[in-house]
């Protein structure tokens, strides 16, 4: 059977701590070892441990380091996107400064109240007026297929009203939308 998997675009040190609380939210298992500013594993060394891994979905983490074009995260995440060895939930495309990027259009987003939107959403969490986040890590989705993209800001973050003091919410949410509209619920 498959591995169903949940990809987060950040993977800096906070963003690690709060993907790792989210996962433990929904019942899933995080592969701590993807995180990284840039990823550290290519995709292939991140789909042997996705493979490995015991819960139910798995979550791993892809980040460019701020680089504008196809970076480390971006090859590692269209690597996993393709494999037919796991099965793609969803993405949660995290928002950032990043400048020069197209961004990707978002089926919905998470803003730093925890409130769905059908908006993209900017670093800090507050809602936008179009649908496209704009971030270091997501222009490649426009090449390829993604069931669900959901955006948010910056994981842990947020105002700090994504703490992980307070359970990583926002994160939480997202993961728990990502679910819900693939299982149809």
């Amino acid at each position: 059977m498959k591995k169903r998997v949940i990809i987060v675009t950040d993977g800096d040190l906070i963003a690690k701590e709060a993907v790792e609380e989210a996962s433990r939210r929904i019942g899933g298992r995080c592969i701590s070892m993807s995180a990284g500013n840039p990823t550290p594993l290519n995709g292939s060394d991140i789909i042997e441990l996705i493979k490995r891994a015991r819960y139910d979905p798995v979550v791993v983490m892809v980040d460019d380091r701020g680089n504008t074009g196809k970076g480390k995260g971006e090859e590692a995440m269209g690597y996993i996107i393709k494999s037919p060895e796991i099965e793609l939930l969803g993405v949660i495309a995290v928002a950032s400064n990043t400048k020069d990027v197209k961004g990707i259009k978002v089926n919905c987003s998470i803003d730093k109240y925890g409130n769905l939107t059908k908006k993209a959403v900017r670093k800090n969490g507050d809602i936008k007026k179009d649908k496209i986040i704009k971030g270091d890590t997501v222009d490649i989705l426009n090449d390829i297929h993604v069931p669900i993209i959901v955006g948010i800001g910056d994981p842990g973050k947020m105002d700090g009203r994504d703490s992980l003091i307070i359970g990583a919410p926002v994160i939480t949410m997202a993961m728990q939308e990502i679910i819900k509209r693939h299982d149809g619920i």
